[in-house]
């Protein structure tokens, strides 16, 4: 039983118990009022008769029409008359008079008394006695009056007592209340603050409550400070504080292999000319510093362009990576006429050559580096800031889109999820032990009725242009519904960090899992890191209705993006999936190793599970295992399910 239900019972107990008190008390006094105001009536109605009977001077007849007017009066139950030998001279009596009270009542509270007795004389002689007895009747009619009155009374008080002590309990109860949701958000790995209660013994528990948070708070932030140490040891180049080049590989391969990003994107490769020969004559401290002015021009495209990869391939090579189609030659002419500006400063015999391609993103890193390369070999064939640029193979998602248009193709994707003509492809999640905890489940649509279906990498660009991440991310939720009421088994979609930007869209996915409330408990929903640094507000919204319905939330593509999310501990997120970029190389590399490791523990500290992403190579799956994380998906783990 709760702390607040037996306080609210004992004050129910206590005020019925006072209640009944004073009702007894009440009661019982009345009644002993009562009963000697009808001994004292009787005493004095038989003093006043026998005191009119001896003024007739013994006529007998007179005296019996004195004591008949006294009895018709109507409230007597006897009046005797007894001569001086103690005989009944005269007797007037009748049956005992029915109380309105109940039966029970007139037997639990009795009201005895003893006839009222006078002497009747003539003169100085005795010539009887007179006994008067009233009806109790009416004794227990006022009684029974009485106790009604005062229990309706005494109740009306104990309903303004029992009102008042509900919102004494209640004011008592939201602190508690308030520290309990904290506790358990706590628990969850949610962190947040409580008003301070006004209440004297709890204000120093809620006082306790938040100091513990903030404690926690201060520990997440010393961590995420010390986990971008160690990204920046493990993944960044010294000296110019871009991505290295093993890491830029990674973060460009996944990349390559997610769904969401244009069909075609673009690649340009930076060289500085005779690295060694500058080195000779300027100085290193001399070409370093060219070097930084470099890096700090192609660093402005990922700080400004979302999605944007940049790295130092080597001392002398850099690399960006453009998710848009046809912007690589544009870029990599921008690039030129920056460094022209700004590097003859530096001193005399300074170029720098760029290599720019535009490829489809499904294409294989080898061929994107080996275009690039090209373009790059025949600008370095020339003096001075030289841009070469090459256009790969067109896609084929591109030659129609170019073809149809983007109108015709925004009526397929519409038409299309009207038609609910999509179906969910499933990745299984495994732990350690090889079981499965999941599936991941991206969608595709079959935009041509009489044609097949097709990956998001077609379609989800545009359906992001047109604003219709919303009905997808509708349609793949309601696919694992169905999915999950068949076979029970857990899912996890995906939903585009724009769909949270329509107002609606949390609402009607809410209405959606309400109504299936069991499949709910085994759906999970997968935003990008970037949801929960652009849009932490509408992910926490979007959790605080989602979750207590059971449905599980999580990021994917996690990497150093989570120590700039403020918050992280009050998303309430239930896992985090690291990105391939982070996870890959970790066995062959002590750095990234420790990079993750770090990861880890700020995770776990929030009660998170981890999972990693875009596996392939099972020595890195092994290092994952000895880091303690909690699953694992890509090629690999595929490879093992069916296995």
């Amino acid at each position: 039983m709760s702390l607040m239900r037996q306080v609210w019972l004992l004050v129910v107990g206590a005020v019925l118990l006072a209640l009944a008190g004073s009702v007894a008390v009440s009661t019982l006094s009345m009644q002993q009022l009562l009963q000697s105001q009808m001994q004292i009536k009787n005493s004095d109605n038989a003093a006043a008769l026998a005191l009119a009977m001896s003024q007739q001077q013994g006529d007998a007849e007179l005296m019996q029409l004195l004591m008949s007017a006294q009895f018709d009066t109507g409230h007597y139950q006897s009046v005797v008359w007894r001569g001086a030998d103690g005989k009944v001279a005269f007797e007037r009596s009748g049956a005992a008079k029915p109380s309105q009270a109940p039966a029970w009542f007139v037997q639990l509270l009795p009201i005895a008394v003893q006839p009222g007795l006078a002497q009747v004389s003539n003169g100085w002689n005795a010539i009887g006695s007179v006994e008067v007895l009233s009806h109790s009747s009416y004794a227990h009619d006022e009684l029974w009056r009485s106790l009604t009155r005062t229990t309706l009374l005494l109740c009306g008080v104990a309903v303004l007592a029992g009102f008042g002590a509900y919102l004494a309990l209640h004011r008592i109860r939201r602190p508690l209340d308030s520290a309990v949701a904290q506790a358990r958000s706590v628990m969850e790995g949610s962190f947040g603050l409580i008003e301070v209660s006004t209440v004297p013994e709890l204000k120093g528990l809620t006082q306790a409550m938040n100091a513990m948070v903030m404690r926690v708070k201060t520990m997440f932030e010393a961590q995420a400070e010390q986990l971008q140490v160690l990204r920046v040891q493990a993944h960044c180049d010294p000296l110019t504080g871009m991505s290295s080049r093993k890491h830029f590989l990674a973060e460009l391969d996944s990349a390559l292999t997610r769904d969401e990003g244009p069909a075609r994107a673009g690649l340009v490769l930076l060289r500085l000319r005779d690295l060694a020969g500058l080195n000779q004559r300027l100085g290193r401290p001399a070409v370093d510093q060219i070097l930084v002015s470099m890096a700090a021009a192609v660093m402005v495209y990922p700080e400004r362009v979302r999605g944007c990869l940049a790295g130092r391939l080597n001392g002398a090579d850099f690399a960006l990576w453009l998710p848009a189609p046809d912007v690589a030659a544009e870029t990599a002419q921008a690039l030129a006429e920056a460094l022209r500006a700004s590097l003859p400063a530096f001193g005399a015999g300074i170029q720098v050559a760029l290599g720019a391609v535009d490829l489809p993103r499904e294409a294989q890193v080898g061929v994107w580096f080996g275009e690039a390369d090209a373009a790059l070999a025949r600008a370095e064939n020339q003096v001075g800031f030289v841009v070469e640029a090459m256009t790969g193979p067109q896609a084929e998602g591109g030659l129609m889109q170019k073809a149809q248009g983007e109108r015709a193709w925004r009526a397929q994707i519409s038409e299309a999820l009207q038609a609910r003509r999509g179906q969910l492809l499933q990745f299984p999640v495994l732990d350690r032990e090889g079981q499965l905890l999941h599936w991941e489940c991206p969608l595709q649509l079959k935009l041509d009725p009489q044609g097949s279906f097709e990956s998001a990498t077609r379609w989800l660009p545009l359906a992001v242009r047109s604003r219709l991440t919303a009905e997808v991310d509708l349609l793949a939720v309601s696919l694992a519904l169905e999915s999950i009421g068949k076979d029970g088994q857990q899912r996890c979609v995906n939903i585009a960090p724009t769909s949270l930007l329509d107002g609606s869209f949390v609402a009607r996915l809410r209405e959606q899992v309400f109504h299936a409330p069991q499949s709910a408990r085994k759906l999970g929903l997968e935003l990008a890191e970037s949801a929960a640094i652009q849009h932490f507000d509408l992910l926490f919204e979007m959790g605080r209705q989602l979750r207590p319905l059971g449905v599980k939330l999580g990021l994917e593509h996690a990497g150093a993006g989570l120590a700039q999310v403020d918050r992280l501990y009050q998303a309430g997120l239930d896992y985090v999936k690291l990105d391939a970029a982070v996870v890959t190389g970790v066995s062959g590399d002590a750095a990234r190793a420790a990079f993750v490791r770090g990861m880890l523990v700020m995770l776990r500290s929030l009660a998170l599970k981890v999972y990693a992403e875009g596996l392939r190579d099972e020595m890195d799956v092994q290092a994952l295992w000895d880091c303690e994380l909690d699953g694992v998906t890509g090629p690999w783990a595929t490879a093992q399910h069916k296995g």
